[in-house]
């Protein structure tokens, strides 16, 4: 292989590489905002939940509340791990993606 084949073979992989590392920051970026939606949400509805409870005139009324959040709290949970499961599938295909490339045309390879 000659020197300016080694050269633009180089170049391809660096720039394969560069372009896989820029989905992956894109996804993982994506993954710790929804994250982070997902806990200040969280922490607000526990905050409300405990003003009610704090309001609660009976032990009846304090365990209807309880229940409430803790059904609710349950709810988002699986929905958010559903939406954050998608979140990482994405990630898993975007990160593979550069190397099916790579290895679907041979030329690519270095």
């Amino acid at each position: 292989m000659s020197k300016q084949a080694t050269g633009k073979a180089g170049e391809a992989a660096l720039d394969m590489t560069l372009n896989a590392f820029g989905l992956w920051t894109k996804s993982a970026q994506a993954i710790a905002i929804e994250v982070i939606d997902y806990t200040k949400k969280s922490t607000e509805s526990a905050a409300a939940a405990w003003e009610r409870l704090a309001g609660a005139k009976s032990l009846e009324s304090a365990f209807e509340v309880q229940s409430q959040f803790a059904r609710s709290a349950y709810e988002e949970f699986v929905a958010e791990t559903a939406k954050l499961g998608e979140l990482y599938v994405e990630f898993a295909r975007e990160a593979y993606a550069p190397l099916r490339t790579a290895f679907a045309d041979p030329a690519a390879t270095p």
